[in-house]
């Protein structure tokens, strides 16, 4: 019996494992380097605000993913067992950049009782219940942050090149207000404007057919994002707080992340196709390594 899944996610990690030789010789990214490019001038635009202008690079979260190769030419992604020391001054079997970092921390919302069924069934039927697998747009602030931000005295243009296809999104930041009569989108309608030094971002009109995150995070269409983002030195510090006092108890603030600029143009994303892929044979669940 097969599933209906979407081959992005088996694309995705398959990419991860033949990318990982190659990838594991370049340099990573280290919280000294991220310090350091943190400590270079802010530069701000002609009447003052920051310049949040360029291509950001993230890492989506999944830095600690670093495959190993097992005996018979298998690969292990996530939950690998423990990989052998390296042999002394290097060589085939060293690994580069050291220990992988650890997960991040568990971070899901908190639902109001009445709902934790509903969560749980959603989980437990991912594939056939998470739209983000079946090439639909993720959502809000599931999305994370732009690859690439284009900045105007009137507006930002945020550009993604996500695992599901290329998105964008366009937000006013001259005091416009949220549009009327707009149909419910999976990204919303987006104003903007600055506090200081941060842009601060708030997205309603949401359909319902998204998650807040992975394993069953649904929503309602009251569903409120508020993404605030605060440039320092060649880094941006990126956190959303999603807010839907319907279904959560309190609201979620995603886990913060820090982007650093770039000089690696983003690139159209392969396109998504929704098939069902012959080797599922279990179709309940499958873990995101994000």
């Amino acid at each position: 019996m097969t599933h209906r899944f979407s081959a992005v996610y088996f694309i995705v990690v398959v990419a991860i494992a033949v990318a990982w030789p190659a990838a594991a010789q370049g340099p990573r990214m280290t919280p000294d380097r991220l310090a350091a490019l943190a400590k270079k001038p802010t530069p701000k635009l002609a009447d003052g605000k920051l310049d949040l202008n360029g291509t950001w690079d993230h890492l989506g979260g999944i830095e600690f993913v670093r495959p190993q190769s097992l005996e018979g030419g298998s690969v292990c992604v996530v939950g690998c067992p423990p990989a052998a020391a390296a042999p002394r001054g290097g060589g085939a079997g060293a690994r580069a950049g050291g220990p992988p970092p650890a997960p991040p921390t568990a971070n899901f919302p908190k639902y109001k009782p009445e709902f934790l069924a509903k969560v749980k069934d959603l989980s437990d039927r991912q594939v056939d219940t998470d739209t983000a697998l079946q090439c639909q747009p993720p959502g809000v602030p599931r999305i994370g942050p732009p690859a690439k931000i284009v900045q105007t005295a009137r507006e930002v243009v945020f550009l993604y090149d996500d695992i599901s296809g290329s998105f964008f999104r366009i937000i006013p930041t001259d005091g416009r207000p949220h549009r009327k009569g707009l149909p419910a989108s999976y990204l919303g309608d987006s104003i903007g404007r600055y506090e200081g030094d941060t842009l601060v971002i708030e997205t309603v009109n949401f359909n319902e057919d998204t998650w807040l995150t992975d394993n069953g995070a649904f929503h309602t269409k009251d569903l409120k994002v508020i993404e605030r983002l605060r440039r320092v030195g060649d880094t941006i510090e990126y956190e959303a707080v999603a807010q839907d006092p319907a279904v959560l108890v309190e609201p979620w603030k995603e886990r913060t992340q820090t982007l650093w600029l770039s000089d690696r143009e983003i690139e159209e994303s392969p396109r998504c196709e929704d098939r069902d892929l012959d080797l599922i044979q279990d179709g309940s669940h499958h873990d995101n390594p994000r």
